[in-house]
Formats: C-alpha cells, structure tokens, sequence
C-alpha cells in the first residue's frame, strides 16, 4: 500500500470531532483509550476499538504435537468449548463492513478450561503491527484525529507516517474478506509455552482457515453494510466452520518484545489444534457487551514474554470494558 493512500485511509477515521481529552499524566492505557474516543468518539455501550462484532461457539481440540510443546491444560487432548468474536476495526459500530477503514479484522477467543478458568487470544488479520510500542501507538491515533481534511499539510499524521516505516508495511498486509471464516489472523505479540520438562519456546500466534478469499476494493465497498456479520451465522446454519491453530516458533536472535517486527516466514510452524466453530449465539449484541477478551489471561504452561504491549493491551481493553458496563 502506497503511503499516500494510506494515510488518506488513516484520516478518514476521524469521524467524530476530536473533543476527548487525553490527560498526559494519566497511565498510557488510559490515554490510549482516551485517544481512540477522540477518533472514533464516544459510543455507549460499545468498545473502543473493534466497537462492531459478532459471537459465535464452538470447540478446540488440541493435536499430539502441541502437548510436546506445553503442560498446558488448553493442550492436554480433551476438547475444549470456546466463545468466538469477530469483529471490524474502529470505534464505530455502525461501520459498513466493506469499508478499508474496517479493516484489519479480529478474531478473539475464550477457551473454557475445565477447571472453570478461561484462557483468552485476541489476535487479527494484521501480519505484524504497525507500531513498536504503546506510546507510538497513542501518538499515532493524536496523529489521526489532528490530521482531518483541512489540516495543513504536512500533517500530523503525514509526520507520523514518515518517521514510522513500520505502519505502512503493517497496514499493507490487510484487505476485507468475503467472510470472517476465510481470513488469516495472527497474533502480533510473543508468548512463551513452557512443556512438563521445563523446556520454553518463544511463539506467535496464528489461526488459518481452510481458505483465504479477500474482495477488491470495489467490490467490497458495493456490499451490504452488514454483510460480514449476516454472512457467518448464515453458514453455520450449512455446517461448521474450521481453523488451524499454529505456534510459528521463534529462532535465536528473533524478537520478542516489538509486535512491529515480523519473524521470517521461513520459521517453523506446529499445530497445535483444530478449532470448530458450529453455533452462533442467539443474543450476539448482548453477549458482545459482557465479554472481555484479555491477551494476559492465560494458564500455567503459557506465560507472556518480555512485550509490554501484552499487559498493557490487557490494562487497556478493561478500561474499555469498565466504560460500557458502568
């Protein structure tokens, strides 16, 4: 994707006045909260980010190899219920779901433990993220809701742009699926499975499905406004849907703690799993409201590496929750 378009897509987001404020004294998820209002504006009810999305369940059941790689209970060889969201991008819930602005797409998961616990992945169609760390990515979102139509040029985000190579190449990897089950979505931050031997190996996430369809541009903005969240429950009604859950494996020397810096594709891949997708869920925008997706939430056999971005992403997305469940 060619800078320029880029950032006329990034602009466009600004679709409400930029009248939050965004104390600079306050933590950095609460200002990256902040600073997501201030672009999308305020939506009762709704998240920050990822505002519009659709539930749906079904079931994990992990393969042979992913227990040689974690003691986690996730892995142990029963199957496993899961609570499924997808969802667009953006603060707006009622974003057309062909817009560009829609995109990347994510896709959340809460694995029902037996012992009652959860452990959560929230990942989207973004190969590698846009931003190193949380403050660029506050700054980024400021960079956008300054940056309207009538903004002097160079922009703000113009500015941002420039001087972060990485959002560019990040954005460029995205493109609106014909639905949410033919979509790739990857996990951008590093976490650590640890097997029964004590062993620990560096993954990233990833969650393939049986096929990837992605729309031109103009054929995507021609469909109806909603039809990512119509088409998904429709197909379950025809028949379950399937992913491949797969560990890509860190080797020496490759980064773990910037979500902006992707790892060969040449690194090896385990899966670790299948998961199945069979139900939607009758009450989707109320289910929606009480669900809460941490990247943190995890068990003993995987632990979070050494990237901030995970706890504070985690910070971040509560704070958003405490704003729509007053």
């Amino acid at each position: 994707m060619k800078t320029r378009s880029l950032v006329a897509m990034l602009a466009g987001l600004a679709f409400a006045l930029p009248t939050v404020a965004v104390a600079e004294d306050a933590p950095v998820e609460q200002q990256l909260v902040d600073a997501m209002n201030k672009v999308f504006g305020v939506h009762a009810g709704f998240r920050a980010n990822h505002a519009k999305g659709v539930v749906v369940e079904g079931k994990f059941k992990p393969s042979a190899e992913a227990a040689g790689l974690s003691k986690a209970a996730l892995f142990s060889g029963a199957e496993i219920p899961v609570t499924v969201r997808f969802s667009d991008s953006t603060g707006v819930p009622n974003l057309p779901d062909g817009s560009g602005d829609a995109n990347p797409h994510g896709m959340a998961v809460k694995f029902h433990l037996a012992d009652g616990s959860d452990v959560d992945l929230v990942i989207n169609s973004l190969k590698f993220f846009p931003v190193s760390t949380a403050a660029e990515l506050r700054d980024l979102f400021l960079a956008i809701a300054d940056s309207g139509p009538n903004a002097a040029k160079p922009t703000r985000l113009d500015q941002f742009i420039g001087s972060h190579p990485s959002a560019p190449a990040a954005l460029g990897t995205i493109a609106t699926p014909d639905s949410f089950a033919d979509e790739a979505y990857f996990g951008v931050n590093a976490f650590v499975l640890v097997n029964k031997d004590g062993a620990r190996q560096a993954v990233r996430w990833q969650m393939l499905p049986q096929k990837v369809v992605h729309l031109d541009k103009d054929d995507a903005a021609r469909r109806a406004p909603d039809f990512l969240m119509a088409e998904l429950p429709a197909r379950l009604k025809q028949g379950s849907v399937t992913f491949r859950f797969m560990a890509q494996l860190a080797a020496a020397g490759d980064d773990t703690k910037d979500p902006a810096k992707p790892w060969p594709d040449d690194r090896k891949l385990v899966e670790l799993g299948v998961l199945t997708i069979d139900k939607a869920v009758d009450d989707s925008d109320a289910a929606q409201k009480k669900l809460l997706f941490l990247p943190s939430q995890l068990t003993d056999g995987i632990e979070a590496s050494d990237d901030p971005m995970i706890d504070i992403r985690s910070a971040a997305y509560a704070i958003s929750f405490s704003r729509r469940n007053p």
